[in-house]
């Protein structure tokens, strides 16, 4: 593992509310939530939320509800698949306060920092094994 990269981003697990049609080879998983080791109250965190999706769509860039969760912990944060490359992902993650982003590629799921030094694709495993309904 990484050693900028915090262990539970390993652990991360996915469950959708809504599917597209039809997945794209490649694109992003992103949150506005709270970063790693950060704590935000729940009306903060809806709110960056809420700008996060205000920004998608003023870019009319594709995206779909995500939520990660741990299955250990429950803990879970919505996000945001984003049909887009892996540099403008990590902007993204950058202008909304990020550590890192999951990006997904041909099924597989890598996480990077958004930190342009540390950008780099580390394998989490295979996306559709840590997907599951809602």
């Amino acid at each position: 593992m990484p050693p900028h990269l915090h262990p539970d981003y390993f652990a991360t697990h996915f469950r959708d509310a809504e599917r597209p049609e039809q997945w794209p080879p490649s694109f992003a998983i992103l949150t506005a939530y709270q970063p790693t080791g950060s704590t935000w109250d729940q009306q903060t965190n809806e709110s960056a939320d809420a700008e996060l999706k205000s920004y998608l769509e003023s870019q009319n860039l594709p995206h779909w509800r995500l939520t990660g969760f741990s299955p250990e912990s429950g803990h879970a944060e919505p996000g945001w698949a984003v049909s887009i490359d892996f540099l403008t992902a990590c902007e993204i993650g950058r202008m909304f306060v990020q550590d890192a982003i999951y990006f997904v590629k041909n099924g597989s799921l890598y996480v990077s920092l958004c930190d342009p030094e540390h950008r780099l694709l580390n394998s989490v495993g295979p996306f559709w094994e840590r997907l599951s309904d809602i």
